[in-house]
């Protein structure tokens, strides 16, 4: 019986029957799956069929599909038996799932029709999902991209990662500045992942290391955790091809409770094993400030490593033929291991303990499979960033790999020494362990370079830099092991999915949608970018994307902004290298500037306005007070009426990957304006420039080859180059710095009370001085900001002239081909992990 709503008396709407239905293809049979799901594989309560409820069935009943392309894909893959990549990564930023998915399997108009059946439009229930919480930046974010193109080309490959409850952390905005609460995206459950029982690995801290009669060496005692495997699927595009993210989740046994403690009253002394397995995968990046928050991040890289490599070394010998165990030596014919930054390093002594110690191998064969298997991806050139780990540490929860790590730099120094005696006197920044008697540590970067077959940076400059600086001794012992692949970005999600409107209009010109797989095929713009047609129908999906813009805008924050006026927007981590105050001081100029103006004056002004996201770490002091200064220059300039028609200032809470999805497409200017030399590429540059935005930067990263893409002419290039910053630093030491008058007037206004009582002394002084700890312009905000104020003049002026701004645009656009992830990943495949396409029949 119906009620009064069409609803049946269960709550799941009685006019579409139920029916199991995993290949579902037209909206009646999706609308009857998504029945069966909300009726048979139920979560909440029957009486309810609300949105939250919709989006669940929803979800399983493409994951029904997902689940039979998955199993397609993997007893396809079995039976072939290609080689195979892993991809290590500590961080995926995956974003929501659903869209995506129905996006990648060309479902999106059987699902909408699907769900207005059950009285619901596709857009209100895919707002319903949460992100997934399992990466922070641009790191995770690429590790996403890049999934998405493995299983779009057909690659036989994985993703590992750890399933993290909780996050990095949500961000608040209150009258503090940010405050950092936890992540609740698994507060119910995900209904993605698939739990994999049967796939269970012991992995082991602390302990010590047991010397058998033979010589043979064993790690015992301690503590053993358990990993089980989580499984997301990942669909290509249009393929059937679906892969997997892998992600491991701590776990204790039934036994390690005990039950007599617990009986006595001991209860956290009886679970304190269940109680230390569940730290690891609480949050990403525990604070680290501490002994305890050292060890915890130590703890989740080695359990991510052991997990994954136990799980890869399984599927290796699960192909043993019947003549017996397959040869060792065929590993690295089989296996590609990629680490994503210096996280993942501890694969290397885990693969050679996992050879020696459970496998039986010598030294030599068990190094040679290793260094044949292993690769490294490096992403940064910032020291804080190249991990380096106390060898107390280090000992004390992995006392097997700090031996096997010695060993390997102990062979290393002797290589040098008997074949480089040239490098002799740079062998203590050469090697692995640096013996410096206050702080003996591990240098990951260098164990990850000694032991991987290649090494590679992330954007042209980068990989020049890492050639040149950083690892130019390396590169003078193995000059091949060092490439670039410059990062890519999917054009599924970062254009065809999150901008239909302009999307459809390149489609229509281009006379085909072939460019969502073949991005170069974007050139084909050029030809019409002064086309008056194609700019009216451009400018109507821009500001199309600016209205849903401000509509979130005015949601989230309560601040009304203008459509008419240009679109600024930066949004990364909140970092000082990457110069969000540069920025802010910028708009502080910018402000006072329009406060002494006539009113006739203002009118003339391009209206702006501005908004910056991003999360700051929480206990980087300075990044925090970067968001709290944003906040409070926002709130006198919103609320001045001479001036807030001319110019707001937004900063956009918890940036995540569901509101990139909602600024980029909306934005016209887009902010990359780190000090030269310090960004090792960068993507979302990549992603503003392929939706049509104007990018106002540096000379860094990928901007220079995005620059050299679009065209000089359609880049607002300001600052110093690479190759001057440390020229620059100097002659700021040595007191030789004359800093432009703008830039002492921004920062006197900045302190002058107009924004608020707090203190931004501190924050500002890091501009101040010409040396010491904090101070001095390190980033060089103070050389740059005269030329980013010129430039920014540019941007104004450009504005004004809407036929050559919709041109450039264009000219953006159509020059983006090349950073395609569909690009890098082939490259990968080729270059560095030599698998090939193995597609599902």
């Amino acid at each position: 019986m119906a009620n009064a709503n069409g609803k049946a008396a269960t709550g799941v709407p009685d006019k579409v029957s139920e029916k199991a239905n995993p290949e579902a293809n037209e909206a009646t049979e999706i609308a009857g799956n998504i029945i069966y799901h909300a009726k048979y594989s139920p979560h909440f309560s029957p009486l309810k069929f609300g949105p939250e409820q919709a989006l669940y069935a929803t979800a399983e009943s493409l994951r029904d599909r997902l689940i039979q392309l998955w199993n397609e894909t993997y007893l396809h893959f079995h039976k072939v038996d290609p080689k195979q990549t892993y991809y290590l990564s500590m961080e995926y930023l995956q974003g929501r799932a659903l869209t995506n998915a129905i996006g990648n399997l060309d479902l999106n108009g059987p699902y909408a029709d699907a769900l207005r059946k059950l009285g619901y439009e596709l857009e209100e229930i895919a707002e319903q999902e949460k992100d997934a919480a399992l990466g922070n930046g641009g790191l995770g974010r690429l590790a996403s991209c890049f999934l998405d193109s493995m299983a779009t080309l057909n690659l036989p490959a994985w993703g590992y990662g750890l399933r993290y409850r909780h996050g990095l952390f949500k961000q608040l905005i209150t009258k503090k500045g940010q405050e950092e609460v936890a992540e609740d995206w698994l507060e119910k459950f995900s209904p993605w992942e698939i739990v994999r029982h049967d796939v269970v690995f012991p992995v082991r801290f602390f302990g010590h290391v047991q010397i058998n009669p033979d010589g043979s060496r064993k790690w015992v005692g301690g503590d053993v955790v358990q990993a089980l495997a989580y499984d997301v699927p990942i669909p290509g595009f249009k393929t059937k091809n679906t892969i997997s993210l892998r992600l491991w989740e701590a776990k204790a046994r039934a036994e390690d409770l005990d039950l007599f403690q617990f009986n006595e009253g001991e209860y956290e002394l009886a679970a304190q094993l269940h109680s230390r397995a569940q730290q690891i995968c609480t949050v990403l990046y525990p604070g680290d400030a501490t002994e305890n928050g050292k060890l915890l991040r130590l703890k989740q890289q080695f359990f991510l490593c052991s997990a994954s490599l136990q799980d890869i070394i399984s599927r290796f010998n699960e192909r043993s033929t019947g003549e017996g165990s397959r040869k060792w030596s065929e590993f690295p014919s089989k296996v590609a291991v990629q680490m994503n930054d210096t996280h993942p390093t501890l694969a290397i002594p885990e693969l050679m303990r996992l050879l020696m110690d459970d496998n039986g191998l010598g030294w030599d064969e068990a190094w040679d499979v290793t260094s044949k298997t292993v690769a490294y991806t490096n992403h940064t050139v910032l020291p804080e960033a190249l991990e380096k780990w106390s060898q107390s540490l280090m000992r004390k929860l992995l006392p097997r790999h700090m031996e096997i790590i010695e060993e390997i730099d102990k062979r290393f120094v002797q290589t040098i020494r008997s074949t480089r005696v040239d490098l002799e006197d740079k062998l203590s920044s050469l090697s692995i362990l640096d013996h410096n008697p206050q702080k003996p540590v591990v240098r990951m970067a260098n164990l990850c370079v000694v032991s991987s077959h290649t090494v590679n940076g992330v954007a042209q400059l980068h990989s020049d830099i890492l050639k040149d600086e950083l690892f130019a001794d390396y590169v003078s012992i193995w000059p091949n092991k060092f490439q670039n692949k410059t990062n890519g970005i999917t054009p599924r999600r970062w254009l065809r999915f999150c901008s239909p409107e302009l999307s459809d209009i390149i489609t229509k010109w281009l006379k085909t949608d072939k460019w969502i797989t073949d991005l170069d095929l974007l050139t084909g713009l050029r030809q019409f970018a002064d086309n008056e047609e194609l700019q009216s129908e451009w400018a109507s999906a821009k500001a199309a994307n600016k209205q849903r813009l401000a509509q979130y805008i005015e949601r989230v924050t309560g601040v009304s902004i203008d459509t008419n006026s240009l679109f600024d927007i930066q949004v990364k981590r909140i970092h000082e290298y990457k110069r969000q105050l540069m920025n802010i001081l910028g708009v502080v100029y910018r402000f006072k500037k329009l406060k002494e103006m006539k009113p006739e004056e203002r009118k003339k002004t391009t209206p702006r306005t501005v908004m910056i996201g991003g999360k700051a770490f929480a206990t980087y002091t300075n990044a925090k007070r970067i968001v709290k200064l944003v906040n409070d220059v926002g709130d006198v300039v919103n609320s001045d009426p001479e001036v807030n028609e001319y110019l707001k200032v937004v900063f956009v809470p918890n940036y995540n990957v569901t509101v990139a999805e909602m600024l980029i497409p909306g934005s016209e200017l887009s902010q990359h304006i780190s000090t030269a030399g310090m960004e090792a590429s960068g993507t979302s540059n990549m992603k503003f420039a392929l939706n049509g935005c104007l990018i106002i930067g540096t000379l860094d990263g990928a901007n220079v080859e995005i620059r050299e893409e679009i065209g000089e002419e359609n880049f607002f290039l300001f600052g110093a180059t690479a190759d001057q910053v440390p020229r620059l630093r100097k002659e700021r030491e040595d007191g030789l710095f004359k800093p432009d008058p703008r830039f002492e007037e921004a920062k006197q206004f900045a302190k002058s009370g107009v924004f608020g009582t707090y203190d931004y002394g501190p924050l500002l002084d890091s501009l101040e001085g010409n040396t010491g700890y904090g101070r001095g312009d390190y980033f060089l905000v103070g050389y740059d900001f005269a030329s980013y104020m010129d430039a920014q003049a540019k941007v104004d002026e450009a504005y004004k002239d809407r036929k050559r701004w919709l041109k450039m645009s264009i000219m953006s656009t159509a020059g983006s081909g090349k950073f395609s992830s569909d690009r890098t990943i082939g490259q990968y495949a080729k270059e560095i992990w030599n698998i090939e396409a193995c597609p599902v029949p």
